[in-house]
């Protein structure tokens, strides 16, 4: 029987823009002159519209900025798109290792305001829907894979209960972090079922 394998397949303009990223993130300045259109064709014997396509893809992360004239200008780290997975599978390890610290410090500062702000719109649905996920992270605490969806699926659903729609999207868009911080921190010794007792706190 054959191992299952994650494959993540990618378009062209998005290979060579995960090339022009992980150099960018390695060794750009701000302000720097960023790759142009003819230095991709050149490089990546590519078409325009691939090099174009690419470039978007970056400016799209704020990685760089399109000038008039289309001269490419890199932009400051601190201003990159750290919301974007698409982003984080291009970063260096080092600078990984850096955002998933802030990832777990910006979770400590966000879940326990989105619970109390949750605790006053709670309804009897939410409630129910809370137990049934509580029930079935008990049942998975050995599995740490299918825990991890069931812990995301928990805070959505506090995160709902607090009906801010802004929240909302926010805890939507950040799952990658969310779940790249709770991966580190279930690895734990006896981290799942502690985690489990926790959420039932809540």
């Amino acid at each position: 029987m054959m191992d299952t394998v994650e494959v993540k397949l990618q378009t062209l303009p998005k290979q060579v823009a995960g090339v022009l990223a992980r150099r960018i993130a390695g060794s750009g300045v701000a302000g720097a002159q960023g790759p142009s259109e003819q230095q991709i064709l050149q490089e990546f014997g590519v078409s325009r519209a691939v090099a174009r396509e690419a470039l978007k893809i970056l400016a799209s992360l704020d990685m760089i900025e399109i000038a008039q004239g289309r001269r490419v200008v890199l932009r400051p780290a601190e201003e990159w798109d750290y919301l974007s997975p698409l982003l984080i599978d291009w970063l260096p390890h080092e600078q990984m290792r850096e955002i998933l610290a802030e990832a777990h410090a910006t979770r400590i500062i966000i879940e326990p305001a989105i619970a109390a702000i949750a605790a006053k719109h709670m309804t009897k649905e939410n409630l129910e829907r809370l137990g049934t996920l509580l029930a079935a992270m008990s049942a998975s605490e050995d599995n740490p894979d299918a825990y991890l969806k069931l812990d995301l699926d928990f805070h959505m659903e506090i995160c709902r209960a607090a009906q801010n729609r802004i929240l909302d999207r926010f805890m939507y868009s950040s799952r990658w972090w969310q779940m790249a911080s709770r991966r580190i921190s279930n690895q734990m010794p006896h981290a799942l079922p502690s985690a489990t007792e926790m959420h039932r706190a809540i």
